[in-house]
């Protein structure tokens, strides 16, 4: 970002009736995260590395990508946050901090997405996309079902690739 560039940053917080490890692993495993996300979360979640959020439609597009900045698993992962188009414009990278904490039988779970360019389409898209994945998760977690996560949502990905597709 540069200096004269207004940041906007969204916090969300969830409580779930979960643990710390398994809350981490709905965040850091593929195949649990597009059960409830709809994308898988690919990296070896060591600092330094690349992550990918793969489509888990089959076409493994990645939708969104960056790097491990932080990882203490169970409680604490940090993620730089870009859309794959946009990798080598820095004013373009967020920045996205998981926060869990256990509380007797239930998660605290903070999702803090800073850095974000002031009414960017990113800015706008995880305003949307953050309240409904972790519902989602939440739920997922609570009771082994999931949520439609995208119902009725015509901007996700996946709403304009299935528009596409019909139109076809």
């Amino acid at each position: 970002m540069t200096q004269n560039q207004t940041t906007t940053e969204f916090l969300y917080t969830t409580y779930i009736r979960s643990t710390p490890q398994k809350v981490w692993d709905a965040i850091t495993n593929p195949e649990f995260a597009r059960q409830y996300w709809g994308h898988g979360n690919v990296s070896d979640w060591k600092p330094g590395s690349k992550w990918d959020m793969v489509r888990g439609d089959g076409s493994n597009i990645v939708q969104t990508t960056g790097e491990v900045l932080e990882s203490h698993p169970p409680r604490r992962l940090v993620l730089s946050w870009v859309s794959p188009d946009k990798v080598a414009d820095r004013s373009e990278h967020s920045r996205v901090t998981f926060e869990i904490e256990a509380m007797e039988d239930i998660v605290r779970l903070n999702v803090i997405h800073d850095q974000l360019k002031d009414g960017s389409e990113m800015a706008k898209g995880i305003s949307r996309g953050w309240p409904r994945v972790l519902s989602s998760m939440k739920t997922f977690l609570e009771t082994g079902n999931p949520l439609n996560t995208w119902a009725g949502d015509t901007q996700s990905c996946a709403s304009k690739e299935k528009a596409k597709q019909q139109a076809a």
